[in-house]
């Protein structure tokens, strides 16, 4: 019992100060590092990092499309990177798609020269579920659509960008921005105008 005794009153040596003192240390420490590491990563570049997951939704970064143009040349989304874009999915046989071409061809029209921020232009990216490459050529031309990002797969409803995308109905829309990431979805009518007019430099 008295060596029990003389065992629990025993003092701590130097040693094991020392250690008990160091283990506070090593905590702050590491949190230092932590937060040196975080504060010398540019902003910009956190947000990158954020926004590398691709998706359909907004605030993730659409997935890339390439498809051919009338001409039969090959047309990337991302070669439109450094602009504000609007992915635009119709079809010649779509009644709602060509009463809304107007509207779209007069954003177009409106914003293309304009300035945003961290974005050079405004420009459209449109997308054809035809499959009868005259019938979509014929409409581009009818309605007046005189941007140059005209692209299809002239496979209908059975376009895999289209199922890639999510797209069950026609017209649909991505406007995205200048990184590729989605900023809003499916703007009908005045809507695009007003979505625009918001992020703009005036």
């Amino acid at each position: 019992m008295n060596n029990m005794k003389r065992n629990h009153n025993l003092k701590p040596s130097n040693h094991q100060k020392y250690l008990w003192q160091f283990q506070p240390l090593k905590k702050i420490t590491a949190i230092a590092l932590i937060l040196f590491f975080t504060i010398s990563i540019p902003q910009s570049e956190l947000l990158a990092q954020t926004n590398t997951e691709t998706g359909t939704t907004i605030g993730k970064t659409l997935p890339d499309i390439a498809l051919q143009n009338p001409e039969g040349e090959t047309l990337k989304l991302s070669d439109l990177r450094g602009s504000i874009v609007l992915v635009d999915f119709w079809a010649s046989w779509c009644r709602p798609c060509r009463r809304e071409n107007p509207v779209v061809r007069e954003a177009y029209s409106r914003f293309a020269q304009k300035k945003f921020d961290g974005a050079s232009g405004f420009k459209i990216f449109s997308v054809s579920l035809d499959n009868n490459k005259s019938a979509w050529t014929e409409a581009i031309s009818a309605d007046s659509l005189y941007w140059s990002w005209h692209v299809s797969d002239l496979q209908g409803w059975r376009s895999t960008t289209a199922r890639q995308m999510g797209v069950r109905s026609i017209p649909a829309n991505f406007l995205i921005d200048q990184d590729g990431v989605i900023l809003a979805t499916n703007l009908r009518g005045l809507q695009l105008e007003q979505f625009l007019e918001k992020i703009v430099l005036h």
